[in-house]
């Protein structure tokens, strides 16, 4: 399940991409980006956001 980042709720604090094993997430525009190619689905970034601003999303198929 993919990671997704809710801009409305994204402070731009950057816990999440300190967290992300495998550099998946940057910070633009004081937004975090998940870059879903390199995500692992690992949800490290989902436990350290303290504004609950990142969740993670069915693939379709």
């Amino acid at each position: 399940m993919p990671m997704v980042v809710i801009k409305e709720l994204c402070s731009g604090c950057g816990a999440c991409v300190r967290a992300c094993p495998n550099q998946a997430i940057t910070l633009r525009v004081k937004e975090s980006e998940v870059d879903q190619e390199r995500c692992q689905d690992c949800e490290e970034c989902i436990f350290v956001c303290p504004n609950g601003a990142i969740t993670g999303v069915s693939r379709k198929h």
